[in-house]
C-alpha cells in the first residue's frame, strides 16, 4: 500500500495551504511534519531534502517535491483535477495564476508594516472587486455551467473557493455584487470532499495569531 503524502511546512497556511486544499479535494489523506524551529528547517536543508533550500516540500510517490506550482500541477494531474485537453488546461492556468496573484496579496498582508496595512487591505478589496471577481462572474454567466472549466470539478474550482474564503475573512460581504459567484461558492463548498475539509478539526489552517506570526518569522528570517 502506498504511503500517504507527507507535507513539510510550518503550522500555518502560507504556500502549503493550496496544496492541502487540493489533496483534500482529491480525497487524499496526508500527514504533516511541522517545522517548528529554525533548526528544523536547517536540518531539511542540510540533509538534502530541499532541492532549492526552501519549503513547502511534499514527499509523494518516492519524490521530495518542492516549488508550489510544480506540486499543485502534479497533484492535479495524478488525481484528474486538470483539464481534458490542452485548451482547457491553458484556460485553467490563466484562471489559477490570477487566483494565486490575489491569494498572495492576502497571504502577505499580515507581514506588512502596521502603517501600511490599511492601504494594502484596501488594495486587495479593490483588486478583488474590479480585476478578479468580475472575470469569474462573467465566466459563470457566459457558459451557464456549474464549474469554472469544462463543466466538471477541477483544481480551478478548488483554488477559486480557497481565495474567495480568504478575501471574505477580510471583507465578509465581498461577494455582494457577484450573485453567480456567491451561488458558485455554496455549490463548491458542498462538494463532499470540500465540505469535509471545511469542517472544524480538519487539516485546513486558520489565520495566524500574532504569536504564531512571530514564531513563523523566527523560523524563516
Amino acid at each position: 500500500m502506498a504511503s500517504k503524502p507527507k507535507l513539510h511546512y510550518f503550522k500555518g497556511r502560507g504556500r502549503m495551504e493550496s496544496i492541502r486544499w487540493l489533496l483534500a479535494a482529491a480525497g487524499v489523506e496526508f500527514e504533516e511534519d511541522f517545522i517548528k524551529t529554525k533548526e528544523d528547517l536547517e536540518k531539511l536543508k542540510t540533509d538534502g531534502s530541499l532541492l532549492f533550500q526552501q519549503v513547502p516540500m511534499v514527499e509523494i510517490d518516492g519524490m521530495k517535491m518542492v516549488q508550489t506550482r510544480a506540486i499543485l500541477n502534479y497533484i492535479a494531474a495524478k488525481y484528474k483535477l486538470c483539464g481534458k485537453d490542452l485548451k482547457e488546461n491553458a484556460l485553467m492556468d490563466m484562471y489559477i495564476e490570477s487566483i494565486m496573484d490575489l491569494g498572495e496579496m492576502v497571504m502577505y498582508l499580515p507581514f506588512k508594516p502596521a502603517d501600511t496595512k490599511e492601504k494594502e487591505l484596501a488594495l486587495i478589496i479593490e483588486r478583488a472587486n474590479t480585476r478578479y471577481f468580475p472575470v469569474f462572474e462573467k465566466t459563470l454567466k457566459d457558459h451557464g455551467q456549474d464549474y469554472l472549466v469544462g463543466n466538471r470539478f477541477s483544481r480551478a474550482d478548488v483554488q477559486l473557493l480557497e481565495v474567495i474564503l480568504m478575501v471574505e475573512e477580510l471583507k465578509p460581504d465581498v461577494l455582494s455584487k457577484f450573485p453567480l459567484l456567491k451561488t458558485y461558492k455554496g455549490r463548491i463548498s458542498n462538494v463532499p470532499t470540500i465540505k469535509k475539509f471545511l469542517l472544524p478539526g480538519s487539516a485546513r489552517k486558520q489565520q495566524l495569531s500574532e504569536k504564531e506570526l512571530a514564531e513563523a518569522i523566527k523560523i524563516f528570517h
